[in-house]
């Protein structure tokens, strides 16, 4: 495990009758940006609900940064350094862009004063601001979350993420959804992000899977099929086979 901000041995959980995740070994190096891939099914999200501590595996391990994490509280788990955006985009619409940065900012911080004005909080605002800069949000720091574009909204859930100074990012089909023209965008964030956080990502669009992951990993049946960088994964038969589909003979 030496030299991986995540290892995962063994990891496995059970929903009744139904394997989601089956005995699942995984690296992800330090400074790697790597995406997992697979079909609908596969086990990928669950993959990232017992990483992040949304679930309790029935078997395995999880180590992040060195220490043992597994079956630890979603809270504790992020306050060690693990952030995650979710396949469905989930902000506070009634509050403003900057507001739901800062509160993500200040969860950091074990509590907040109930006298002290949101404002002398300077670090927690430092962190908000350097967050929606990093997204190219500033702008848009004034209005209402619920105003914002499905690929702005995208963003603002990376600038929630980003806020809590992870040292792991978990994103959950950052461009499911996006127009080709927010897709380019957000890939190239990501790309930038992936120099100062290590990455992990699920994606359904190949072409910006392909474009953004430094290695990749595919996901069939709860299980790991193979792992490789984009031109081996494109290439391999048995991930054309499970997933991108083979060409139909002439």
């Amino acid at each position: 495990m030496s030299g991986a901000i995540l290892s995962v041995r063994g990891l496995t959980r059970k929903f009744g009758g139904l394997t989601a995740v089956n005995n699942v070994d995984f690296d992800l190096p330090a400074g790697e940006l790597h995406a997992i891939i697979g079909p609908n099914g596969a086990g990928k999200t669950t993959f990232f609900n017992l990483v992040s501590g949304f679930l309790s595996p029935n078997a395995g391990r999880v180590v992040f940064d060195g220490q043992d994490i597994t079956g630890m509280p979603t809270h504790r788990i992020s306050q060690l350094g693990v952030a995650r955006t979710l396949q469905v985009k989930s902000v506070f619409n009634g509050l403003s862009v900057y507001d739901n940065v800062w509160i993500a900012a200040h969860s950091r911080h074990r509590f907040l004063h109930p006298l002290k004005a949101a404002r002398s909080f300077g670090a927690t605002a430092d962190a908000a601001a350097q967050a929606l800069a990093t997204v190219e949000l500033t702008s848009r720091a004034g209005e209402l979350a619920g105003n914002l574009a499905y690929g702005d909204v995208a963003l603002l859930e990376i600038a929630i993420a980003v806020a809590m100074k992870p040292k792991l990012l978990l994103l959950d089909e950052p461009v499911a959804g996006m127009s080709p023209e927010e897709t380019q965008r957000t890939v190239r964030k990501i790309k930038e992000l992936a120099q100062s956080v290590n990455i992990l990502l699920i994606e359904h669009d190949m072409e910006a899977v392909f474009g953004i992951a430094d290695r990749i990993t595919v996901m069939t049946q709860g299980a790991v099929l193979c792992q490789g960088t984009a031109r081996e994964i494109a290439h391999d038969p048995r991930v054309q086979e499970a997933y991108l589909g083979v060409p139909e003979d002439d």
